[in-house]
């Protein structure tokens, strides 16, 4: 399953797996929101509501794309944010794992907070 994240200066595509909280995603699709940036963290609401998973993680790899069930939010760390220990990507609290970024995670350092954010299913 992919999904193509896009704002005024790029897009990119991400690949999710196959978990609750994705197809619950995945059934709101396409959907538009406004960006927020925390650190090196584009986070935006989604109208989506689903419970913390087992295993939910706070702390991920660079490009992980998380659901942040505390803001009903997709989370999408590319490096440090304000409460990260060194490099690592350590989000608000723990978040539902979805997938990865495809490609450079970096790529949404130009994300401004309050840009449009538009995602939606990529058709096969």
């Amino acid at each position: 399953m992919q999904i193509r994240i896009s704002w005024p200066a790029d897009r990119i595509t991400a690949t999710l797996d196959d978990t609750p909280t994705a197809h619950a995603l995945l059934r709101e699709l396409p959907l538009v929101s406004s960006a927020h940036t925390w650190g090196e963290e584009v986070y935006f609401d989604t109208g989506v509501t689903v419970p913390r998973e087992t295993d939910a993680r706070q702390v991920v790899e660079p490009g992980t794309v998380a659901f942040w069930t505390d803001g009903d939010a997709l989370a999408l760390p590319y490096g440090p944010t304000p409460i990260s220990r060194g490099d690592e990507c350590r989000l608000a609290s723990p978040c539902n794992v979805l997938g990865r970024i495809d490609g450079d995670p970096r790529r949404l350092a130009s994300v401004r907070a309050g840009d449009p954010v538009r995602v939606e299913l990529v058709d096969d």
